[in-house]
């Protein structure tokens, strides 16, 4: 029965997830304990991006999800964790480029198939690596149901979900104004624009245009000759940060409330450059305190321009191409980087006398995730999904309470957003992805020229279906077999296959086995990061195509920061942490740990870690790794009290020690089930870290080398077990299996009749007897009597072997104590003397407690004049220590070091003045 003396987390993790994932216990068909009045538990992972590894994000994923699936499935309900991966397109897209261009080779110079092939490797690759990592953090995932968005299944469902939207008239095909990325040249989601909140270094410009009088109409002069305005005599100032977008305005606008412009609505200004007439416009959009009030209008690459010029019906003119360089419109400055354009303009502008000053400012710009580069807003024909009806039925469902999101605060942004819904744009300009099913006619002239019939029917040119196959079937029908069909380049977003998820995965659009048991699935959980992004999508498809909500509970976990609270990032590879670095380090399940008790719901997590000796470190998983190295010492303990052939000592009746852990162990599973019910998972894990760390091994163990009670020892200790797999499930499951082998014959638990930890049932009150108060109180009055004592010790650094006095005036408890007798003298180290009032004996610390008072002699404690000089010595370094940081707070430190630093100091201090006190305290008593 003996175990090794320190947990060695790599001799347990790999082999016990190979015995469970081979013997099948993480399917719901193997599941042998089923609870009839509990509902299934069905959840989705959100698939990883087969761009490369894990991070810490993922790790939290797994480790809340994980704990979801183990403890429903422990508690009996019918449970299913469903695994996959996202082909991710832009952001694999990006990452095969880049290895490609390690190997000199460039995607443009590649046809479709022959980069598709190197997507495909790539994926596979990714997709082990994860795979790897995802088995190594212990997720008890179905792996039979593995799921890929691009698979067959997957890619069925999106053709299919296309194919539905696009015949109810939901998807359309339009020229709207969508995110650009000039390096991967293809639109992208607001999710993959990445926009810094503090802004950019930048300047704004404030540019003069002349405005259009009798006397002055038009340049007289060349641009670029320092004439060019010559002869104006009213002017209109605007601010810009983006000069080279001057080239395509179409306006001028102001607040129609802001009389300093009032008399200029209507007139005309001429574009610095160009030449060109503009009107100056008003409309209430403009912010009268922004610049001069006045802005310029450039409705191709503006969003609220866009929406001013549709209103105004002014010309959309765009100035630059798909690689961000200025294109034949943009007159002089035509085929310049648009950086370049900016350069050079600027310089002209103040040559001719236009550039009124330029200001240092914060610009709020959005970059390309993938690529880094800054996007541009830019006019595109592209797929689109109308959204308006969706979105209100996604809202309904929270409204009615058919979804629940957890934490609730996270419901008005979830309204805020769906209301102001904007549709969505599908499309993308990549290879790696889901083609669109849509396929033109490429010959319909020539198929009219030659049959003069078809030139006078309205006949389609573009055919949405399920395959190629059944295109040319439609198409045929319309056109005759001479019809040629290609199909759309484009893909579509990665979000639109992502959004089908709950319901692909079991198998939609088929009706299959699954789809009938498991939908609508139970919970997803996921970061609030892509509330919108996903979840959003994901309930508005899914009640759009199924007509049922695709899950019934969002928990939304928060994001892993720095130490600092700063979000990280891919754009700062230093801090990113790696979790297997951190498992290799400390353990899966101290990570786990961590992670799940560190934060709340919606709650941000601060990772403590810092490199040391190149690898990460971290004070708050090590003290989870210490956590279960406790766990594991304790049973070591309860294994070496477990006799030969089981046998199992206890006393013919139950001690209060006893009574004690029962009901203390009582409570706490109806406390820790309460919590998790409640989606506390943070919470119950503290509480369970509380009642193993404190309750069982400070306090039960301790008591049993008094007077030993085997078979609560044990029987408690397996219940813990139990209590603490979902968030700890190697060390728990390694030392269940220990404990069941030494002790089934002897304690026959109902629990020990299962083959594995992880199927067993989940603690029930009810497994033990009704909560002892009397026995809970009695006892706090020894714990309270026994911790005083020892604190005193620590105080007068009194040896650990050394026995004191301990006088105990404890009234009508003097029964209780006395019985305690023992545990008072073994775990206090004292001699008691116990009386119901007893005259308190000079030079004695007096130790209040709820029971009484305890007095301690100091004659019996220490050498009091040794005692009196390490005081005043102790005194002395502190008084030094506290003027020395009184003297760096009174100085500029306090505003030129961080706030977090400051703030450190300050309570540095505060625990200095303290510490004196104690000391000023404890020479008071000894005098």
């Amino acid at each position: 029965m003996e175990l090794a003396k320190a947990y060695d987390p790599k001799t347990v993790e790999r082999p016990l997830y190979e015995w469970w994932e081979k013997s099948g216990y993480f399917k719901p068909e193997n599941q042998i304990y089923l609870d009839p009045n509990e509902p299934p538990f069905i959840i989705t992972i959100p698939p990883p991006n087969v761009t490369g590894t894990l991070h810490m994000g993922h790790a939290l994923t797994s480790a809340i999800e994980d704990l979801m699936t183990r403890y429903h499935r422990m508690k009996g309900a019918r449970t299913l964790w469903v695994p996959g991966t996202d082909h991710a397109g832009i952001a694999t897209q990006a990452v095969v480029e880049r290895e490609l261009a390690k190997k000199g080779r460039n995607r443009r110079e590649m046809t479709r198939e022959e980069f598709l092939q190197e997507a495909w490797a790539w994926k596979e690759y990714s997709h082990r690596i994860i795979n790897t990592q995802q088995r190594a953090l212990g997720i008890s995932v179905d792996w039979d149901r593995e799921a890929f968005t691009m698979d067959e299944a997957r890619s069925l469902a999106v053709r299919t979900a296309f194919k539905r939207l696009y015949d109810r008239g939901l998807i359309y095909r339009a020229y709207r104004m969508i995110n650009w990325d000039p390096v991967q040249q293809t639109s992208v989601s607001d999710l993959e624009v990445e926009t810094s909140e503090e802004g950019e270094p930048g300047f704004l410009y404030y540019v003069r245009y002349p405005v259009q009088t009798n006397r002055w109409e038009a340049p007289q002069h060349p641009w670029g000759s320092g004439r060019w305005a010559e002869g104006a005599t009213e002017w209109i100032t605007v601010a810009t940060t983006r000069p080279e977008t001057i080239l395509g305005d179409t306006a001028v606008m102001v607040n129609p409330e802001d009389d300093r412009y009032t008399r200029l609505v209507a007139c005309h200004a001429v574009l610095p450059a160009l030449g060109r007439v503009i009107p100056i416009i008003s409309d209430p959009v403009v912010d009268m305190n922004f610049g001069t009030g006045a802005v310029k209008v450039t409705p191709a690459h503006d969003f609220t321009d866009y929406e001013v010029g549709k209103r105004h019906h002014l010309p959309i003119i765009e100035v630059m191409d798909e690689q961000a360089r200025m294109n034949d419109n943009a007159g002089p400055y035509a085929g310049l980087d648009r950086y370049e354009c900016r350069k050079q303009l600027v310089a002209d502008l103040e040559r001719e006398g236009l550039l009124v000053k330029t200001e240092p400012y914060l610009v709020r710009l959005g970059r390309g995730q993938r690529s880094g580069a800054v996007v541009e807003p830019r006019l595109s024909l592209q797929w689109f999904c109308d959204m308006k009806r969706m979105a209100q039925m996604a809202a309904d469902a929270v409204r009615d309470g058919r979804i629940r999101i957890i934490p609730e605060r996270f419901e008005k942004t979830w309204f805020q957003w769906l209301d102001n819904i904007q549709d969505w744009c599908l499309s993308r300009q990549l290879w790696w992805g889901h083609q669109i099913p849509v396929w033109y006619v490429t010959n319909a002239d020539a198929l009219r020229a030659a049959n003069p019939a078809l030139g006078a029917a309205d006949l389609p040119t573009q055919y949405c279906e399920l395959s190629e196959e059944d295109a040319y079937r439609a198409a045929r029908r319309d056109w005759g077999e001479a019809v040629r069909l290609e199909q759309d380049p484009d893909v579509l977003d990665t979000w639109f296959s992502s959004g089908l998820w709950p319901f692909s995965t079991l198998g939609w659009p088929q009706d299959t086995p699954d789809m009938r048991a498991y939908y609508p699935t139970t919970m997803l959980e996921t970061g609030y990061d892509i509330l919108f992004f996903w979840v959003a999508r994901m309930v508005m498809l899914g009640l759009e195509l199924t007509g049922e909500v695709p899950f019934t509970h969002v928990y939304l976990h928060g994001l892993i920061r720095t130490a600092d609270g700063k979000k990280m990032s891919k754009s700062q590879p230093d801090k990113i942490i790696d979790p297997l670095e951190l498992i290799d380090t400390y353990g899966t399940d101290a990570v786990r740990f961590f992670l799940v008790t560190a934060g709340s719901p919606g709650g941000d997590i601060k990772m403590d870690a810092k490199r040391v000796d190149g690898r990460w470190r971290s004070e708050r998983i090590e003290g989870a790794r210490n956590f279960a190295n406790k766990l594991w010492n304790a049973t070591r303990f309860v294994l070496g009290k477990i006799g030969e052939n089981g046998a199992l000592a206890q006393p013919d009746s139950l001690t209060l020690p006893d009574r004690w852990i029962l009901a203390r162990l009582a409570q706490t599973i109806q406390d820790v089930r309460r919590l998790m019910d409640h989606f506390e998972y943070g919470e119950a894990g503290r509480l369970l870290y509380d009642f193993i760390w404190s309750d069982y091994c400070d306090w039960y163990l301790e008591c049993s080398k008094v007077q030993l009670n085997a078979p609560v020892l044990v029987r408690v200790l397996e219940s813990a077990l139990r209590l603490l797999h979902p968030f700890m499930p190697y060390v728990t499951e390694a030392l269940w299996q220990k404990v069941k082998e030494a002790a089934c014959k002897a304690l026959p638990l109902e629990s020990f009749r299962y083959l594995a930890l992880m199927l067993a049932p989940y603690p029930q009150p009810r497994e033990f007897d009704q909560p002892d108060p009397d026995a809970v109180r009695a006892m706090s009055y020894i714990q309270e009597a026994i911790s005083a004592i020892r604190s005193t010790r620590a105080d007068y650094a009194v040896p650990p072997g050394k026995r004191v006095q301990a006088l105990f005036s404890v009234g009508e408890n003097s029964s209780l104590f006395e019985s305690m007798r023992g545990y008072l003298s073994a775990l206090a180290q004292a001699d008691a003397t116990i009386a119901p009032q007893i005259e308190p004996p000079s030079r004695a610390v007096s130790l209040v407690i709820g029971a009484g008072t305890v007095f301690l002699p100091l004659g019996d404690l220490v050498d009091l004049e040794a005692e009196r000089r390490r005081l005043s010595e102790e005194l002395a370094a502190t008084e030094a220590q506290i003027a020395k940081v009184e003297a760096l707070l009174a100085s500029d430190f306090s505003s030129r070091a961080p706030a977090h630093i400051v703030e450190k100091e300050r309570a540095r201090l505060h625990d200095l003045q303290a510490r004196r006190l104690g000391l000023q305290e404890r020479l008071r008593a000894l005098s």
